[in-house]
C-alpha cells in the first residue's frame, strides 16, 4: 500500500536528516525534515480518504514519526541547540507511553492508546520547534527568545500530554488489585 510506502521512506529518511544536522548542513536538514513533514501529512490524506489504512499502517506512520522527532531532539541536545532538561522531558514523555502499552501487554490487558487531542497539539509543537531551530540555524537568524519561550511551550504541552496518557493508563486497570 502507498502510504506504508511513503511512511517506511520516512523512517529512512531519519538517519539522513540526523547525519545532515550532524554536519551542520542546516538548510538540507531543514529541508529533509520539511520533506518528512509533507510525507506524514500525504500518507495520512492518502490512507483516510482512499479507504488504504492498514495495520501495519497504523504501527509505521506514529514509529517513523517518533523516530524522527526522537531523534531530532536528542541530536539537536547532542549539539547544545536544546537544553538537557527538555530532551529527557520529551524523550522520557515517549519511553512512558511505549512502556505503558507494553506492560498492559504483558500483564494480559492490552490496550489501544488513540491519541489525544493534546498529544496532536504537542506533536505539532515539537515539529513547530524543531523546525523553527532549523530554519534558524539554515538561514543564520538571531532570535533566541523564540527558541527559549518555543522550548518552554513544547515542555508544557509535553508534560500535559504526559499526565493525559498516565491517566488513561491508571483508568485502564481499575479491577486490577496490587
Amino acid at each position: 500500500m502507498l502510504p506504508n510506502i511513503i511512511s517506511l521512506l520516512r523512517l529512512l529518511l531519519v538517519p539522513v536528516i540526523i547525519g545532515f544536522v550532524a554536519n551542520e548542513q542546516w538548510q538540507l536538514a531543514l529541508y529533509g525534515f520539511v520533506i518528512a513533514g509533507l510525507s506524514d501529512a500525504v500518507d495520512g490524506y492518502i490512507a483516510r480518504n482512499y479507504n488504504l489504512r492498514t495495520e501495519l499502517g497504523a504501527y509505521l506512520d506514529p514509529l517513523a514519526d517518533k523516530a524522527l522527532l526522537v531523534s531530532m531532539f536528542v541530536t539537536l541536545g547532542i549539539l547544545g541547540l536544546f537544553p538537557f532538561w527538555l530532551v529527557t522531558l520529551v524523550v522520557t514523555r515517549d519511553v512512558l507511553i511505549v512502556g505503558g502499552i507494553l506492560l498492559a501487554w504483558l500483564l494480559g490487558s492490552p490496550m489501544a492508546m488513540r491519541p489525544a487531542m493534546l498529544s496532536k497539539l504537542n506533536t505539532v509543537g515539537q515539529i513547530l520547534f524543531v523546525g523553527t531551530t532549523l530554519g534558524v540555524k539554515a538561514f543564520e537568524l538571531d532570535i533566541p527568545s523564540l527558541l527559549r519561550f518555543g522550548g518552554i511551550g513544547v515542555a508544557a504541552l509535553t508534560l500535559a500530554s504526559m499526565v493525559i496518557y498516565l491517566l488513561q493508563w491508571i483508568r485502564h486497570f481499575p479491577d486490577h488489585k496490587q
